[in-house]
């Protein structure tokens, strides 16, 4: 009988392991809870037409994505079923090649999905907002009400400045999924491709794992991508690498949208930026080790990497001339153009 990629993960155990290793954020009372709520939702809507004059990128008149503004294990449930979505047809792929028993299947899926939950633990706190894309399913743009108040009152700054500034972000994402059609589905399928390749052969995983503890100092000291790159090869690095620049892209080009729009909508954006930025810098020890073993330091990178490309692209060609970058998969950035912008603008533009 075949089984299905979603029993080689205990995804309702990876779903509770995640709700009970998180907080529930910072104290409110329910008045003000609704009140952030409220204002959070007025907030995206109000990014909406803003982020649409900066980018110049034209939705078509497609429907606006739904907003979800979720407490901490919210945001876990969505991405429980997000990541579902995206694994099991990868896992269906793999497992096909060498089934396990169901014993092992069992023990396999139950700490597996204990892992999962960890990871979404460790990180829900962490996450603002979010672009869902939901594979399989309907996209939505996420604001994490808690972790918006927790930073912005350890940032000292004005909550409706602050909320306005995250909401640009993500509404960034938003319509750079909606108006480029075809981009949903390249990130989602070259993600599959990428994990497909990742999932180690049982045959060769104590190799594997002789490589990653010779190489675990490295990662503790940082400047790759934590964890991945001790189980990967040169050539799953080099794919990796890929995907990210794709990524940096994407997350350059809002943080540079919501810095442009901010001082237009967001009176304190200077501010704001400038303290965010040394928050970023700023994590404790301990933090900062899990920060740089899970791969989210790479993350932070994606962020200053990607709006050093994009701003240097517009500076050089102009809005207009960065949004060619949408044309095709063909016209997105490598991940060497990402650090040579004008080598992307004479590609593409000659």
């Amino acid at each position: 009988m075949a089984t299905s990629g979603r029993s080689y993960v205990d995804w309702d155990l990876a779903r509770t392991t995640g709700r009970r290793l998180v907080s529930d954020g910072p104290e409110t009372t329910a008045k003000d809870a609704a009140a952030v709520v409220a204002d959070l939702r007025q907030a995206a809507a109000n990014a909406a037409q803003p982020v649409a004059d900066t980018a110049r990128m034209d939705t078509g008149g497609a429907a606006r994505s739904d907003v979800h503004v979720v407490d901490r294990g919210g945001w876990i449930d969505v991405n429980v079923d997000s990541t579902a979505a995206l694994l099991s047809p990868v896992l269906e792929k793999v497992t096909a090649k060498k089934a396990a028993g169901p014993v092992a299947i069992a023990v396999g899926a139950k700490i597996t999905g204990a892992q999962i939950g960890a990871l979404l633990g460790f990180v829900a706190p962490k996450i603002l907002g979010q672009f869902d894309l939901a594979p399989g399913g309907r996209p939505s743009l996420l604001l994490v009400a808690p972790n918006i108040v927790s930073v912005e009152r350890e940032l000292d700054v004005d909550p409706t400045d602050f909320r306005s500034w995250v909401c640009l972000h993500e509404e960034t994402h938003r319509v750079q999924f909606t108006a480029v059609p075809w981009l949903r589905g390249h990130v989602i399928d070259r993600s599959r491709g990428l994990m497909t390749d990742l999932m180690p052969d049982p045959d060769d995983l104590q190799e594997r794992l002789q490589h990653a503890l010779k190489a675990l100092p490295d990662a503790v000291r940082g400047g790759g991508n934590g964890l991945m790159d001790l189980f990967t090869t040169a050539e799953q690095r080099e794919q990796l690498a890929s995907l990210t620049a794709v990524m940096s892209l994407l997350e350059g080009h809002a943080d540079v949208v919501m810095d442009d729009v901010g001082p237009k909508v967001v009176p304190s954006v200077a501010e704001i930026r400038r303290k965010f930025d040394q928050r970023r810098k700023g994590a404790g020890g301990v933090d900062r080790l899990l920060r740089r073993l899970l791969g989210l330091e790479a993350k932070m990178r994606q962020y200053r990497d990607g709006a050093v490309f994009c701003r240097a692209v517009i500076d050089k060609v102009g809005v207009d001339g960065f949004n060619a970058v949408w044309s095709s998969p063909d016209t997105l950035p490598s991940a060497r153009e990402i650090e040579a912008p004008a080598d992307w603008v004479a590609r593409v533009h000659g």
